[in-house]
């Protein structure tokens, strides 16, 4: 199989690379650096913004994924910085759709990175991906997001959208920032903890992203997220336990908006979410369990 990336030097595109390498795929990487060199992939010198000499090479490849979008954890959130949430996200999507309408022949499917902060802040129940967006800032970034990619579609290109937890792993950056107070005694919950605590494994992450390109019914959107719907107090609890650390320093909200601004409603606020169409196309969860998923993580035995 043919694959191409655009944002693939990212934290998901490394290790989507690595698992499509090692099942010998034909990986391409569509990169503003192709200096960079990755073992077994071919780098493709692309700016982003314009058609250009790469388009050639969307030409024939089977699928098509795209992980172009500057990380929200990125603090402050100025309104410079807002824009470039936006711009980074919407101006390659829609790069890409131009370039794959004009190709002789379209990859057979397009897969879109998103957020599950598509269904909002707050809301009564579970949504899942019937769920109408929000009209809050986080969902309507999605919205544009997806969107943004959508005229694939206008060539009988399958659109698959993948609307994504917060991905735990050894190496996450938010991870370890979140484990550092409890590695330093100070473990506790955000504001009252039952605020939702959206997370997928690393493993499930990249094997829901593989099965949803293999699998040629799939299409739409689809939550990657685990079936264990996890507050913030029982995260927080756990990544204690798992450390075998004191669970005490509670930290209160209004600190954290202080501290954070803006930014702050993505740790103090939320909505539960559920990956109802994964499970229902036979999509198994490795890790759906937030304490088996921490332990293999911190590869620590349960206490």
């Amino acid at each position: 199989m043919k694959v191409l990336l655009a944002g693939g030097s990212g934290y998901i595109g490394s290790h989507l690379i690595k698992s499509l390498i090692a099942d010998n795929h034909d990986v391409s990487i569509l990169s503003r650096n192709p200096s960079k060199k990755i073992k077994n992939a071919h780098i493709i010198l692309w700016d982003g913004e314009t058609l250009g000499k790469w388009q050639q090479y969307v030409d024939k490849m089977d699928a098509v994924v795209n992980l172009c979008g500057l990380s929200t954890s990125n603090w402050p959130w100025t309104k410079r910085k807002k824009q470039r949430f936006l711009d980074s996200r919407i101006i390659p999507g829609r790069i890409l759709a131009t370039a794959i309408k004009n190709v002789s022949q379209p990859p057979k499917v397009f897969i879109q990175i998103s957020g599950i902060n598509h269904y909002g802040l707050t809301g009564e129940g579970i949504a899942d991906e019937s769920t109408p967006p929000a009209s809050d800032y986080l969902a309507q970034l999605t919205v544009s997001w997806e969107n943004s990619t959508k005229p694939v579609q206008e060539v009988g290109v399958r659109h698959v959208v993948c609307r994504t937890a917060v991905v735990l792993s050894r190496d996450a950056l938010l991870l370890r920032l979140m484990a550092l107070p409890a590695i330093l005694y100070f473990g506790g919950r955000i504001g009252d903890g039952k605020q939702p605590m959206p997370w997928i494994h690393l493993a499930d992450q990249i094997a829901a992203v593989r099965f949803l390109i293999e699998n040629s019914d799939s299409e739409g959107a689809y939550n990657l997220i685990s079936p264990d719907t996890t507050s913030n107090y029982d995260f927080t609890r756990t990544l204690s336990s798992i450390l075998q650390r004191p669970y005490w320093f509670h930290l209160p909200e209004r600190l954290i908006q202080v501290v954070l601004g803006e930014m702050s409603v993505l740790v103090t606020q939320g909505r539960y979410a559920k990956p109802k169409r994964l499970l229902d196309e036979g999509f198994g969860f490795r890790f759906a369990n937030l304490n088996n998923a921490l332990n293999d993580i911190f590869k620590m035995k349960q206490r």
